[in-house]
């Protein structure tokens, strides 16, 4: 795969720490964290230095290749048990995506599997997450764009990209992939409020990368639809449950809504270890519920009434009847059912 729309990289292993792109600063700066600690990790997640589900679990194994190397100089005999407590500390970061999850429990199962302590084998396996996801992106990529027709205008949600994952993106991977293939017009993005990922984040993505982009707050997405001739809401998952509902950033529900409506096609885009194959449905989904002044203000400059409360979920849930597409590295599957997603694991 050619670096043609595939310039940027967010999480970088470097020197023995690991530097994460701080996209609480985007688009305005383009400044590198070095982090050395489990806590500086968890924390990182926890304050959106990084997010998105794919990013979120790669950090994750990395903090654990550092939990492991601070509870060996601790304790050669029982850095084991002193790791938990770094483990249950980059768990609780974030509630609701669940590859964080995932690649927590690939560490620590190499961990538990491991006579000695060997930092190298640590460290592959993190890297070796951060290849993969990039790779399954890339499959991802060609898989979704197989469905894109020619000269199609999209709209995509939050951000799904390089930012979001290891590299190249979910949804915006296969945006990349057809607009590279010559099957997408325009990008429409919602801002994304209230941390503005689409405009701070998304925008500055497709730009990097010369894919033309049009923003829009979430209130115009159904005009949006009737004018312009949308083909495809094409979006990512923080969580998939077995039936295949999706919990996604908050506004997705309604543009699932919306394009049931408008007839629209709607796509998720998400590798298989989003997939909770242990929650049978989206109304079992952990929602994130973050502070409510996020709303209420906006870079510490109050943008509400006082005395005004709020009300702040990060994320929201649709419902598998609502979606066309779900897309992943192992294959497609249209109009999700229990019996359709368990086959990906088969």
């Amino acid at each position: 795969m050619s670096n043609e729309h595939d310039s940027l990289r967010a999480i970088v292993w470097n020197n023995d720490a690991l530097q994460l792109l701080d996209q609480r600063v985007l688009p305005h700066e383009t400044r590198y964290l070095t982090l050395r600690t489990p806590e500086e990790i968890a924390n990182a997640i926890k304050e959106m230095v990084v997010r998105g589900a794919p990013a979120i679990g790669i950090t994750a194994a990395f903090g654990m290749v550092l939990a492991a190397r601070q509870a060996f100089a601790r304790d050669k005999n029982d850095w084991k048990s002193l790791i938990k407590k770094d483990f249950q500390l980059l768990a609780a970061s974030r509630p609701t995506a669940v590859n964080l999850f995932w690649a927590l429990a690939k560490m620590q199962q190499l961990i538990d599997n491991l006579d000695n302590y060997d930092d190298s084998t640590l460290l592959n396996e993190a890297q070796r997450i951060h290849a993969v996801d990039i790779t399954d992106n890339y499959r991802m990529g060609d898989l979704g764009s197989a469905f894109i027709e020619p000269n199609s205008n999209v709209l995509t949600h939050c951000n799904t990209g390089s930012l979001a994952t290891g590299g190249y993106g979910t949804a915006l991977g296969v945006i990349r992939s057809a607009y590279r293939a010559g099957n997408i017009s325009q990008v429409f993005a919602d801002e994304t409020r209230p941390w503005m990922q689409g405009s701070r984040l998304t925008a500055w993505e497709l730009v990097q990368d010369q894919i033309p982009v049009t923003l829009i707050v979430e209130g115009a997405a159904a005009s949006l639809m009737r004018e312009k001739s949308i083909r495809w809401v094409i979006v990512g998952a923080d969580r998939i449950t077995a039936n295949g509902d999706v919990a996604n950033k908050i506004g997705t529900y309604n543009l699932a809504v919306l394009a049931k409506y408008h007839g629209v096609k709607f796509m998720v885009v998400a590798p298989t270890s989003t997939i909770d194959m242990n929650l049978a449905n989206g109304e079992m989904i952990p929602i994130e519920q973050r502070e409510p002044v996020e709303i209420l203000k906006f870079k510490g400059q109050s943008v509400s009434a006082n005395g005004a409360t709020a009300w702040n979920p990060a994320f929201d849930m649709t419902p598998a009847s609502l979606v066309d597409v779900i897309v992943t590295e192992r294959g497609v599957v249209e109009n999700p059912t229990l019996e359709k997603i368990q086959t990906l694991f088969r």
